[in-house]
């Protein structure tokens, strides 16, 4: 009886291996740069007042009487700085936290407030985009 020498299935095996690896990296790294995308769109909708794309980052779900009509905080809502002062951070495959500053005024108040904003992202495997499910920020 003949042996065949191993090599050539555990290369084989060790491949498949990677293979499989580097799939779960590929995944985890595309939900990584879709996260990064959708605070950056996000913080720039905000920052330059527009406001209906910010608003648009809600789940559907969580959209009041889930039509497309802004709350009324926004009216007359100006925001004149936004930092991340903790960039997003991966709670677990499905989540991110981030925490931002937030200066603001109301355009008939003229009176500069500063808000911290926990930002708790969610990602939908269905729909394959990741939402802010913390809410919009408590502008008073």
């Amino acid at each position: 009886m003949k042996h065949k020498p191993l090599g050539g299935r555990v290369t084989a095996v060790a491949l498949v291996g990677l293979l499989l690896a580097s799939c779960g990296t590929i995944e985890k790294d595309k939900r990584a740069l879709g996260l990064q995308a959708a605070t950056a769109a996000y913080q720039s909708a905000l920052r330059w007042g527009y406001f209906e794309t910010a608003y648009g980052y809600l789940h559907p779900d969580q959209r009041k009487d889930k039509s497309k009509d802004l709350p009324p905080v926004f009216t007359d809502l100006r925001v004149a700085g936004y930092e991340v002062v903790q960039p997003p951070l991966m709670q677990n495959p499905g989540e991110a936290v981030q925490v931002v500053t937030i200066d603001y005024l109301y355009e008939d108040r003229q009176v500069v407030k500063t808000i911290t904003d926990r930002q708790t992202w969610t990602y939908d495997t269905k729909l394959d985009s990741w939402w802010l499910s913390s809410g919009i920020p408590q502008f008073q």
